[in-house]
């Protein structure tokens, strides 16, 4: 993923916080992890359907062909 890479940076915050004993600071990067990964989750579940051109499309669509 492109943007997975963000998840490495808060780590990298957190494992800094955690060292220099900033606890609730620690805290709120795991939070902002847990936020992180779920939104880049629910990008990359969107990504198919944009690919197959369907971007901003919901529910079903019905098709008939031969009657007006």
């Amino acid at each position: 993923m492109q943007n997975d890479w963000i998840l490495d940076v808060l780590a990298d915050l957190k494992t800094f916080a955690m060292a220099n004993d900033l606890r609730v600071l620690a805290e709120q990067l795991e939070d902002t992890t847990l936020v992180a990964a779920s939104e880049i989750a629910s990008k990359a579940e969107e990504a198919p359907a944009q690919i197959n051109g369907e971007q901003g499309q919901s529910g079903s669509v019905s098709r008939r062909t031969g009657s007006h």
